[in-house]
């Protein structure tokens, strides 16, 4: 694990959290067992409906945005779910983003698709709080401890997403066995996000492997630049929360399909930096969502 003065000072007090979180967890001595719901076969489902895979998430707030959401999650991921996203992230980190793991299993129960806890798992302990389908875990917190928790996840069932930030935690990502890659293009020591992020480490990623582009995603030309950098899927947060989830959402998954209508109808390049029904993707160059 890196040193934690090398992280920004929101990123240092959620990860006390957690460990503090993990200790009490302990005690608990209960084992959970999971049949989850297949997030491969979920994303295939979405490249075949001619939807770009999201994985958009359900986030009341976070320390990168202003305000909170106060929405009935149930509601928001529902939304998501009908605009088109092929599975959910759900926070259940509760200091610092207002999640819970009650949240989790609500919309667990309410939707169809495959949903990812979305915390800070140090420990194994902190593995059996709740059922979902995908944990996150995250090379640059918990360091040598990832092969042991990757196996400890999938031994209850659970499928596992490692997220890494450059070429190094990709590698050790590999070495631990991961098959499911997400790319964070935020940099947790000064919590800026940069899309290169991804162009970068995406090329070192064994062509099995499944990669998910995060962060910093919030326009049609984002959602083109991740694709033809490699990314299988794209997790959206901020971007789809800020607004009506279901219309955010749709717009985002729909980027290739409208591309190819503009194609189709006039011969343009799908390329371009306009939407299809002409509005254009020009978005504040301060805004960095998640």
């Amino acid at each position: 694990m890196d040193d934690p003065d090398e992280l920004a000072p929101a990123v240092r007090s959620i990860l006390s959290a957690a460990r503090e979180r993990a200790t009490a967890r302990a005690a608990a001595g209960e084992t959970v067992s999971v049949a989850p719901r297949d997030l491969s076969a979920a994303l295939e489902r979405a490249e075949a409906d001619g939807r770009v895979p999201v994985i958009a998430e359900v986030k009341p707030t976070s320390p990168t945005t202003e305000g909170a959401r106060e929405d009935d999650p149930v509601a928001l991921a529902e939304g998501m779910v009908a605009g088109g996203a092929a599975a959910l992230s759900v926070l259940t980190e509760p200091e610092h983003f207002g999640g819970s793991v009650d949240t989790l299993e609500r919309v667990r129960d309410a939707v169809d698709v495959p949903v990812l806890r979305k915390d800070f798992v140090v420990d194994e302990a902190q593995l059996d709080a709740v059922e979902s389908d995908v944990v996150l875990l995250i090379a640059r917190f918990v360091g040598d401890d990832l092969p042991d928790l990757l196996a400890a996840a999938r031994d209850r069932g659970f499928q596992v997403l490692v997220e890494v930030h450059d070429r190094e935690e990709l590698e050790r990502a590999l070495d631990a066995g991961a098959t499911t890659i997400g790319v964070n293009n935020r940099d947790l020591a000064e919590l800026v996000v940069d899309l290169g992020t991804f162009e970068s480490v995406a090329p070192h990623a064994p062509d099995d492997a499944t990669l998910i582009a995060e962060s910093g995603i919030g326009s049609r030309g984002d959602v083109r630049r991740m694709r033809a950098a490699g990314a299988d899927a794209l997790l959206v947060g901020s971007a789809i929360m800020d607004g009506d989830v279901e219309a955010n959402t749709r717009r985002l998954v729909r980027t290739e399909a409208a591309d190819g209508a503009i194609d189709a109808d006039h011969g343009n390049d799908a390329r371009g930096d306009d939407d299809a029904n002409g509005e254009s993707d020009i978005r504040d160059a301060t805004e960095t969502p998640t």
